[in-house]
């Protein structure tokens, strides 16, 4: 499987149309696309997936009721990017009392909204997005009664490497879209 889940084809394989966007600011296009997130990461390159979502609706592809679908200064202070995550999501969380831009963009910040069911898959050796991301965003979705499934995979980084972990988290995606998804 290398360092890519076949994540789009296993789930197409199962009868999914699986949308795999690459907004802007994601990486495989140069440095000036990935800089166009700079101080507005979850803006534009969330409207460019919501785009690609519409789309697929529009056209047939995707039935708009059965789709599938953390703290940014966390993220600042733990991940491996550090202060750099600061420049994408505009600011840092330590200047002073907030509520601060970057708060708008976490996604924690509108747990209490959610009422879509959600599946956690994270790696407990993840220094790119530490656990302490997914644990907090467990945390507030048990807080809000919001139905979901919380898994961390032992001596895994941000890319699955054993194979027995990349099959269940195949598995386990399938299984959990199959329950939410399928009429």
């Amino acid at each position: 499987m290398g360092n890519q889940w076949p994540m789009g084809q296993w789930l197409a394989i199962a009868g999914y149309a699986a949308f795999l966007p690459n907004p802007r600011g994601s990486k495989g296009r140069g440095q000036a696309f990935a800089a166009m997130v700079a101080n507005a990461v979850g803006m534009d390159e969330w409207t460019d997936i919501l785009s690609g979502i519409d789309l697929l609706i529009t056209t047939g592809v995707a039935d708009p009721d059965r789709l599938g679908i953390s703290d940014w200064a966390m993220q600042v202070g733990v991940g491996d990017l550090g202060t750099s995550e600061a420049d994408f999501g505009g600011g840092c969380g330590c200047g002073g009392a907030g509520p601060h831009r970057h708060d708008q963009h976490s996604p924690i910040s509108y747990a209490s909204s959610i009422r879509t069911p959600v599946l956690i898959v994270h790696g407990a050796d993840d220094t790119n997005v530490p656990v302490g991301q997914a644990t907090y965003f467990h945390r507030a979705l048990c807080h809000f009664g919001v139905e979901h499934e919380f898994v961390v995979y032992p001596r895994e980084g941000h890319r699955f490497t054993e194979r027995a972990h990349q099959i269940d988290v195949l598995q386990r995606s399938r299984s959990w879209f199959d329950r939410w998804l399928r009429s």
